[in-house]
């Protein structure tokens, strides 16, 4: 008799989470399910669920007002905790970068109480604020600069083909989202992420083209970069044209 109630007893127990599995919630209302209030995997779950797996620390392409392509990156993340009458409130402030890696970036932070959100609004203020930056020849910058903002110190410098993005942290996902092939970075000072995109941009719109200079000052390209004084006339004449911004 005890055995016939063993098998009649396990198979029930058995079958109980799998139909709960097949609707796609837990026991008694846990994780995923719909008492389960804001756990990872339910409706209001701040890191889990399909937007959690689409909008991770992975860059991942968006399309401008324009239509094209750009390039989103996601510098940092904070997560902050506010102890409130109930318990702790936590919320998140993401920094993210965006370029269409054709001259043009721009960053912006967003804060919410989930990941996904945060991320968007950041992401939002990025595409508002971007900036153009001329390059030489689409791959460098046209000349070293200097930037600053708080503690953060940003040195960078123009770089021959083939040197590669040497920096490090926030600055090399500014620089890649910018289109930039090569350059050297030196980054002193404050290690914050936030100061150190601040000083990166800083340093960025302080670059100006030979154009912009010639027509400034009333002159004709060629003859800026002929006065160098490392190439020939013919070779600054070739270079000139070559400009294009």
């Amino acid at each position: 008799m005890a055995d016939d109630v063993i098998e009649t007893e396990v198979p029930a127990a058995d079958a109980a989470p799998q139909d709960e599995q097949r609707q796609g919630r837990g026991p008694r209302g846990g994780r995923g399910g719909p008492g389960g209030g804001r756990g990872r995997g339910g409706p209001g779950g701040d890191r889990g669920g399909r937007d959690g797996n689409r909008r991770g620390r992975e860059p991942r392409a968006a399309d401008g007002e324009d239509g094209q392509e750009l390039i989103e990156k996601l510098v940092h993340i904070n997560r902050v905790s506010k102890t409130v009458k109930g318990g702790k409130r936590f919320g998140f402030a993401a920094l993210v970068v965006v370029g269409d890696g054709k001259g043009r970036v721009g960053f912006g932070h967003g804060k919410a109480r989930e990941v996904p959100e945060a991320i968007s609004k950041a992401t939002a203020a990025a595409k508002k604020t971007m900036i153009r930056v001329p390059l030489r020849e689409g791959r460098t910058l046209h000349h070293d600069g200097y930037g600053h903002f708080g503690a953060g110190k940003v040195h960078v410098r123009s770089a021959t083909p083939g040197t590669g993005i040497i920096a490090g942290g926030p600055m090399r996902a500014v620089f890649e989202s910018l289109g930039v092939a090569d350059v050297v970075s030196k980054s002193t000072g404050s290690n914050n992420p936030y100061n150190m995109v601040r000083a990166t941009f800083a340093a960025l719109e302080e670059q100006t083209s030979p154009r912009t200079v010639a027509q400034r000052r009333g002159k004709k390209v060629a003859d800026l970069l002929a006065r160098r004084g490392d190439i020939s006339p013919a070779q600054a004449a070739a270079d000139a044209d070559a400009v294009v911004a």
